[in-house]
């Protein structure tokens, strides 16, 4: 849930219509969020998937991540009026009240939570209230005050799968306690966060150097925004590429994957490694532009890979 899609269009359509709900809600952002539920909803599954658990727990943070939208959206209406890719957005452009949208986004955040508590457990609906509060009030606020906001955004964006994991595990039997940690602190649940906020990391910081004229406009700091040359940004992008090397080795490490998973997770994290290298030794926009586009393909190739080799009893 975090900030990297740019307006669809430059034409603006009429108050109230679909297209600018879609834009409202980062519709397009929120195919990531539901991949992600779904892949680790499927790792913690055992035995023959529960299809209605699955629809339920995918709605629940779904409708989040719209909410979550809505409200980052409502915060930073004068900060996306200074940037060309976000002053076509429904509130900048004056196309859609606030109010109407606060309306929108308390109704779909809060369906959201009640939804998972009735529907799926607990645990799931405590993850789905961790990630609204950390992108909407550490995240948000943070992206004007420090740098350090990737980091935070990160964590936001790495929660989404783990709401997955913990629905898979259902409504909890009369002899477990009340909230079962065992589920969120499992080594499959570890890897997926870690997955997710490491892959994160250089993505970003590809986008922000890319743009970074659009974010010392609208008054976001980021790490990007004084390093023109792109010494820094290439380093730490190489630096959490191999972390997100380093994670990969995880679920292999404690039994949870076959034979072939670590050989597959190595050829694609080995991609991302070598074009994290080329953009240190040439920070430029062409070997930024190449590390960005390859991180969309190296999360679901990842991901898939993990579903192919994972061992679900």
């Amino acid at each position: 849930m975090t900030e990297t899609e740019t307006t669809s269009s430059n034409t603006a359509p009429s108050p109230g219509t679909m297209k600018d709900i879609m834009v409202l809600t980062k519709f397009r952002l929120s195919a990531m969020v539901i991949v992600t539920t779904f892949v680790g909803f499927w790792l913690n599954s055992h035995g023959p998937l529960n299809w209605w658990l699955l629809v339920h727990t995918i709605l629940g943070s779904t409708l989040a991540a719209f909410g979550a939208a809505v409200f980052n959206q409502l915060m930073e209406i004068d900060v996306d009026k200074r940037m060309k890719r976000t002053a076509d957005r429904p509130l900048p452009s004056r196309r859609m009240e606030p109010g109407a949208a606060f309306a929108i986004g308390w109704l779909l955040s809060a369906f959201a939570i009640i939804h998972l508590v009735k529907m799926v457990n607990l645990e799931a609906a405590t993850l789905c209230a961790m990630t609204l509060a950390v992108y909407l009030f550490i995240y948000t606020p943070m992206k004007q005050q420090s740098a350090w906001n990737t980091i935070v955004g990160a964590v936001s964006g790495a929660l989404p799968p783990l709401i997955g994991w913990a629905g898979a595990a259902g409504q909890p039997a009369e002899s477990d306690p009340y909230f079962r940690w065992q589920i969120i602190v499992s080594p499959g649940a570890i890897y997926l966060f870690l997955l997710l906020f490491l892959w994160q990391l250089p993505h970003f910081l590809a986008i922000n150097w890319m743009y970074r004229d659009e974010y010392r406009k609208g008054g976001f700091v980021m790490w990007a925004n004084d390093d023109d040359t792109g010494a820094k940004t290439s380093r730490l992008a190489f630096l959490f590429s191999i972390c997100t090397v380093v994670a990969a080795f995880l679920p292999a490490l404690t039994g949870q994957t076959g034979f072939w998973f670590l050989p597959a997770a190595c050829v694609i994290n080995g991609a991302l490694l070598w074009l994290a290298w080329k953009f240190l030794k040439t920070p430029d926009r062409p070997t930024a532009r190449k590390l960005f586009f390859y991180t969309l393909m190296h999360l679901p190739l990842l991901l898939g890979v993990s579903m192919a080799f994972w061992k679900r009893l």
